[in-house]
């Protein structure tokens, strides 16, 4: 075995017991399910030491698989808004129940950051769980500073819409207490 295949195989070897976890962490975020965090973290780790194996600390490495991990969560999100652009004409559209209007119903934030598109989603983990400002998400991303802000901006929107307790909500739920109170 060449003494280039043993380094790169070590980098690879110290950046999985090293930092597979927040990896694995980082590729749950992005993606929302534990299965598909795990595929992002092995794809990425194949893309990244299959072409560029050489020169590699860990740190850097991880980087690059960081990067990998985005950028297939990027791929699928484009595959499957294509798919759903058209999956109306195979399939019926999900029914959801009415949203509860009880103050004390838990929102479950995963959840709701699975339901914004793959670019928000993007957008708002490297903003908020990778603390890059809107120039360096741009650059990550390869889009305008602009499209940045728009995606944060549709993306938090969204997620404050979902997690707003209505007015109503509130007023049905203090008179409630209130006629317990009297």
């Amino acid at each position: 075995m060449s003494t280039s295949t043993v380094r790169w195989e070590s980098i690879v070897r110290e950046l999985v017991e090293r930092r597979g976890d927040a990896l694995t962490r980082y590729a749950y975020l992005v993606c929302g399910n534990t299965d598909d965090a795990a595929d992002l973290v092995q794809d990425a780790l194949v893309k990244t030491f299959g072409r560029l194996r050489n020169g590699f600390t860990v740190t850097s490495a991880e980087a690059y698989v960081r990067r990998a991990i985005l950028n297939a969560y990027l791929d699928r999100g484009r595959r499957s808004s294509r798919w759903r652009s058209i999956a109306h004409l195979a399939a019926r559209p999900e029914e959801h129940p009415p949203p509860s209007t009880t103050a004390d119903t838990r929102l479950d934030l995963q959840h709701e950051l699975f339901r914004l598109s793959p670019r928000e989603r993007a957008c708002i983990v490297l903003r908020y769980y990778e603390d890059l400002k809107v120039d360096d998400i741009a650059e990550w991303l390869g889009i305008s500073s602009g499209a940045v802000k728009r995606y944060l901006s549709d993306g938090l929107a969204k997620l404050n819409a979902a997690m707003t307790v209505p007015d109503d909500a509130l007023s049905t739920h203090g008179a409630r207490n209130g006629a317990d109170h009297a």
